[in-house]
């Protein structure tokens, strides 16, 4: 009997060392001039099924708007600035079913909302849920990271709106403040844009785990530094000014900018059947 489980394993063995090994997935060198061609990609994407990016940019934007009317409803006016720009940072969590449809439009598939929802619905209970915490850990991250900041500059006792705006900006502990806060965000916002530019699309284009897609992120913006912060810096402009009348503008910027992710995607990771 031991005999014969010892050559069942033997043969196991065998097996998974012949087995080929998947392949890390291929980064390609890209121009400036593939963030244009993939924002083209993404107009189009929006104006042939709009319904679903106002679907999912009202999303986004209807919940920027509750988190700050709920801001505002416990007084804590201090934190809606920030509150908002790290609100910014979940972003690429909200804009899976926007991928979901470009996908499907360039695979010829038909756009219906159960199919949209449902893989987005299947995918966030696999490697995607994992990306989810991470964007979600990052977002707490900073919230906890300006309390601290608070509690620094302007001490451990609550401040309240009309005290805390005049000390923001006519005091040196306000500029500091501003300035660390500021310098803080940047690289916060850096970091996870490293890290999910490129993941969430790949984990729903392909079988991979989400560190797998994390690498692949990273190494995306690593060889193509020039490109890709320059497209880190339109998204987060873009944000700003979509958020600032209220999130309204977040209809339309979340699902161009989402819908242009995942042709930049198309763009920075070579398809599963060239890489092999």
């Amino acid at each position: 009997m031991s005999d014969g489980r010892g050559n069942e394993a033997a043969v196991a063995a065998t097996d998974e060392a012949e087995a080929p090994r998947r392949r890390d997935p291929v980064i390609r060198k890209i121009g400036f001039d593939a963030i244009g061609d993939a924002f083209g990609a993404g107009l189009r994407d929006f104006q042939a099924a709009p319904e679903y990016g106002l679907f999912f940019g009202g999303v986004y934007a209807v919940g920027g708007m509750l988190m700050v009317a709920m801001a505002a409803f416990w007084d804590l006016l201090v934190i809606v600035y920030p509150l908002a720009a790290g609100f910014s940072l979940i972003g690429p969590f909200v804009a899976v079913g926007l991928y979901e449809v470009s996908r499907r439009r360039e695979a010829g598939l038909p756009l219906t909302w159960s199919g949209v929802l449902g893989v987005v619905f299947a995918q966030s209970r696999r490697e995607l849920g994992w990306m989810a915490f991470v964007t979600l850990f990052v977002f707490i991250m900073w919230m906890y990271q300006i309390r601290l900041l608070t509690a620094l500059f302007f001490g451990l006792k609550p401040i309240s709106t009309h005290e805390f705006l005049p000390a923001l900006v006519s005091t040196p502990e306000g500029w500091l403040f501003l300035v660390i806060g500021h310098v803080d965000g940047a690289v916060l916002s850096l970091v996870l844009f490293a890290l999910t530019v490129v993941s969430f699309p790949l984990l729903l284009d392909r079988e991979v785990d989400f560190i797998t897609a994390m690498i692949t992120s990273v190494r995306s913006v690593t060889t193509n530094p020039g490109p890709m912060i320059g497209w880190a810096a339109i998204v987060v402009i873009a944000l700003i000014f979509a958020a600032m009348p209220f999130f309204v503008g977040l209809f339309v910027a979340l699902p161009v900018l989402g819908h242009t992710t995942w042709h930049l995607y198309r763009r920075l990771v070579e398809p599963e059947a060239q890489a092999g």
